[in-house]
């Protein structure tokens, strides 16, 4: 089975005030323009995640809290716009006003042990909004600080380094650039080994802008038709997907079809997902791949770049075809959509944002999937060696992120995070399991 087990872990964490942190040195002060990639109304958000450390001996009188919070004044001077705050100005485009303001800080200890977290690091964590305290007034995308960080001392001797940040800033890639920079700062550089890049610009429409491709993703025209997910009695679950639970779906793909672990997954959990739901049959379903497009570009993106470059290629279908046809037509679809994603589709995407006004893509109906399991967020280091865990603290209704993880075996493997209504939930264990457990027949 590859359904986790919840935790009912309750502890108490003593938190000191919020501080900000400033630029270690003075920074400039300007004003610089988002890209039309960065803005769009799907990055209009805050999105938490942690990293978890173990204690290690080699840094005994060492305060993780102190460590940190020197090196993110240090890092903030080479990225200094984070420090800032965001404007909107005409059309909705936003800008970072580089105040040098600083970042939310909070230094915090709590009464366990990391051992009492269990065998497998996952989410949803257990007393998150202890671990990660909202500060009142900080969340609101405009006007306020542009990431929040918070370090809790376990009692084992580790810490848990939780963080909110502002997505118009940074995707996954360039989170853990910054983070990966703080702990070399934490680790004793005077400079990041990467230089951070800005260039914003290099993702902005075309002037005219124009559509040339079809964008699935921000098609509206079905999205008030039909099911609406439900949104109440919400349940957040992880699922493991080692080499036995892939193996197993692996037995209902011809072996001529040549497929990724990722399409393979994808397919199965949207299939699964879908029929949960009990959809109509004729309603409209998409599958949205939400994709790193820094080397689609010709030439790439400049290395240190720390914007979003993301793609959100959809897959639409609807819910007999996905759901009475073989698998092998979910993973073609997801084949399809990974391959969308080139430098014209991304530009065309800029353009079509900027003439629709900055839309959301269509979540309705669609299940979004963000790959993290390259994205090295365990390798981000403040002296304490690896994360034990690093990555996304909960999935949502719509979006599942893929994390590297081990079981408590030891075997690497992915961690997936699913939110789903209760009832929805059940089904869609019940689907998943019977599809794990009737290899044999596909075979």
């Amino acid at each position: 089975m590859a359904l986790l087990p919840p935790t009912s872990l309750v502890f108490t964490v003593l938190r000191h005030e919020p501080e900000l942190v400033a630029p270690a040195k003075p920074t400039p002060q300007e004003c610089n323009l988002l890209s039309d990639i960065d803005d769009q109304e799907g990055h209009r958000f805050q999105i938490r995640g942690l990293h978890i450390y173990r204690y290690n001996s080699s840094m005994q009188g060492k305060d993780p809290a102190k460590v940190i919070r020197e090196a993110l004044a240090q890092v903030l001077v080479f990225y200094y716009p984070f420090a800032g705050r965001l404007r909107e100005g005409p059309n909705r485009k936003l800008m970072v006003d580089c105040t040098g303001e600083g970042v939310l800080f909070i230094e915090a200890d709590a009464d366990v042990t990391l051992k009492e977290f269990g065998d497998v690091l996952h989410p949803p964590f257990p007393c998150m909004e202890e671990l990660l305290y909202d500060v009142p007034g900080s969340k609101d995308v405009l006007n306020c600080p542009l990431l929040l960080v918070q370090v809790t001392r376990l009692k084992c001797g580790g810490f848990i380094f939780a963080h909110r940040f502002n997505h118009t800033m940074s995707d996954a890639v360039g989170l853990i650039q910054f983070m990966s920079a703080m702990g070399e700062m934490a680790r004793g550089a005077l400079i990041p080994s990467i230089p951070p890049v800005w260039e914003r610009h290099l993702l902005n429409a075309r002037d005219p802008p124009v559509i040339t491709c079809v964008h699935d993703e921000y098609d509206y025209a079905t999205a008030t038709n039909g099911t609406i997910m439900p949104t109440d009695n919400l349940v957040h679950r992880s699922f493991f997907f080692g080499h036995t639970q892939i193996s197993a779906l692996r037995k209902f793909v011809p072996e001529k079809l040549r497929c990724s672990t990722f399409d393979i997954l994808s397919a199965c959990l949207w299939r699964c997902r879908t029929k949960a739901l009990e959809l109509g049959p004729n309603e409209d379903v998409k599958f949205i791949c939400i994709t790193n497009a820094r080397f689609k570009f010709n030439p790439p993106l400049p290395l240190g770049f720390y914007g979003n470059a993301l793609g959100n290629p959809a897959a639409p279908t609807t819910a007999r075809k996905l759901c009475q046809n073989p698998l092998e037509y979910a993973i073609e679809l997801v084949k399809q959509a990974k391959a969308k994603v080139t430098e014209e589709y991304m530009k065309s995407t800029s353009d079509l944002l900027v003439i629709r006004g900055r839309p959301n893509v269509n979540r309705v109906r669609s299940l979004l999937i963000s790959d993290l399991t390259r994205a090295r967020f365990r390798e981000v280091d403040f002296g304490w060696g690896k994360a034990e865990f690093g990555g996304p603290a909960n999935g949502s209704e719509v979006i599942s992120f893929y994390i590297p993880s081990k079981n408590k075996g030891g075997e690497d493997g992915i961690v997936v995070p699913v939110c789903l209504s209760s009832p929805v939930m059940e089904r869609f264990v019940k689907e998943l399991d019977r599809m794990l457990k009737d290899d044999a027949a596909a075979a």
